[in-house]
């Protein structure tokens, strides 16, 4: 197990601080009939008139026992962007700190940076798009607050070594947020199971990708109790709206649903990946442990183009450190796959 001072990483204005208490805070219902004059909401029935759980206690209680993890490990974002401007605002001190990001990677977190006016220290992945460690170890000093590993990786669509993330986890000695958005297309296990053993470890995951809810903005993160804590001090008190509870639980129960299409993103990511390798103008296909594939191609600015005249739209990666002249495809339906590969073979 390794343990690292968590009060040392706090920002300083965050440690005094006591949450907003909501009326919904205050007063938990238990089911009884009761008649709510307590939060100056407007009485008449319609569905959403009253306002939603602050804690989402039901959806916590149901993701909880399908994670293997207690309530107190969960917290819910408005989309998983919410949940990493939490992260920086409890530990980042603007100005004074810093944190460590490996290149290709997701955007938001350099955006973060810079909203919250944070040093962001750039190491760019290996050529293997695998984390360089002695490099990300080199690059953190002791106001190096938070460390970002998206793996599976986007837009690289692979996943880290667990070794190498073992390592990080051992050595760092500030916060290490795994991003798992892309977890549920992958073969390797989740971080989650580990929470036991990192004081310092945040995984974040979605409801966006594999559930396939990205209109509901539900973001989560998965960590210690003591660091949950601390997040719920800074969390907008109904972050996460009425509909979007509702539709999440909705969703996550119907577990057999989500299973057979994430099966079948699979068997489509398979099959495109082995056509686009039969492409005279697809130099490289990447592995893939995503929804999506990476392929390096003669020139994507113009493939890119090319494929949107025919009514397709796919995301040109080439401005991105270690992919020059790469597409992204996301997987789509099957329709959508043979009318993709349709339009990739007229324009060889």
């Amino acid at each position: 197990m390794n343990r690292v001072d968590i009060n040392n990483l706090v920002r300083e204005n965050i440690k005094g601080l006591s949450p907003y208490s909501s009326a919904r805070d205050e007063y938990v219902s238990d089911g009884s009939e009761m008649v709510f004059l307590d939060a100056n909401e407007n009485p008449f029935e319609n569905g959403v008139n009253r306002y939603p759980d602050p804690q989402q206690r039901s959806l916590k209680e149901v993701l909880a026992q399908q994670k293997g993890v207690k309530p107190s490990n969960i917290l819910f974002g408005n989309g998983s962007d919410e949940v990493l401007d939490l992260i920086f605002r409890a530990f980042c001190e603007p100005k004074e700190d810093n944190i460590i990001t490996l290149p290709p990677t997701y955007g938001m977190y350099k955006v973060l940076s810079g909203i919250n006016d944070i040093e962001n220290r750039e190491v760019l992945l290996t050529n293997d798009f695998q984390p360089n460690i002695e490099q990300i170890l080199e690059a953190a000093d002791a106001n190096s607050k938070l460390l970002f590993l998206c793996s599976p990786n986007n837009p690289t669509a692979n996943s880290f070594s667990s070794g190498k993330i073992l390592h990080l986890l051992k050595n760092f000695q500030g916060i290490v947020v795994i991003d798992e958005a892309y977890i549920d297309f992958s073969n390797e296990e989740s971080w989650v199971q580990k929470l036991g053993d990192f004081n310092n470890l945040i995984i974040t995951q979605t409801l966006s990708k594999a559930y396939g809810m990205a209109g509901i903005r539900l973001g989560i993160c998965f960590a210690s109790e003591e660091l949950i804590q601390i997040l719920n001090k800074i969390k907008p008190p109904y972050n996460v709206n009425e509909l979007t509870q509702k539709k999440a639980l909705e969703r996550i129960l119907n577990v057999e649903k989500v299973k057979s299409e994430v099966v079948e993103i699979l068997k489509e990511r398979d099959m495109l990946s082995k056509v686009l390798l039969q492409l005279n103008f697809v130099t490289q296909v990447y592995d893939t442990d995503a929804n999506f594939v990476l392929a390096k191609v003669d020139n994507a600015t113009n493939r890119y183009n090319q494929l949107l005249k025919k009514g397709i739209v796919v995301r040109n990666r080439t401005t991105q450190p270690l992919c020059e002249n790469t597409l992204r495809f996301t997987i789509g339906t099957k329709q959508e796959n043979e009318k993709l590969i349709q339009v990739l073979k007229e324009i060889q």
